[in-house]
């Protein structure tokens, strides 16, 4: 069974960097896509960086320029690295990939990780 593992969140005060990890397990997968989502309590889940099998990335307009996102294949890890962080980017993040399993496309989440930021 496929598994998604994050790591790296902390708190950290402002102009901080952090690098956030997650490792996807198993066995019988190919990964076509990775991103890095968030969420801040009550708010709506917000998409912020992506990268594709190809290495394109994206990023959300609020974290271009300071986040970088990145993935080492032989260790079907993605990571987000984090410069500048600001109290807006308080939030749970989540990694989830897009991975074909027999054949089929399918979504898989992470439990998430929190990433603080202090004034």
């Amino acid at each position: 069974q496929v598994q998604l593992a994050e790591s790296g969140g902390g708190l950290v005060q402002a102009g901080g960097s952090l690098r956030l990890s997650c490792a996807v397990s198993g066995t019988a997968f190919s990964i076509n896509g990775m991103d890095w989502y968030r969420q801040a309590p009550g708010k709506q889940r917000e998409l912020v960086a992506t990268i594709t099998s190809d290495d394109m990335t994206n990023y959300s307009d609020s974290v271009k320029g300071r986040f970088t996102i990145s993935r080492d294949n032989a260790k079907n890890t993605v990571y987000l690295q984090m410069n500048n962080l600001k109290p807006e980017d308080t939030a749970v993040y989540y990694c989830s990939a897009d991975l074909v399993v027999r054949g089929l496309f399918r979504r898989y989440w992470g439990q998430g990780t929190q990433v603080t930021v202090s004034s």
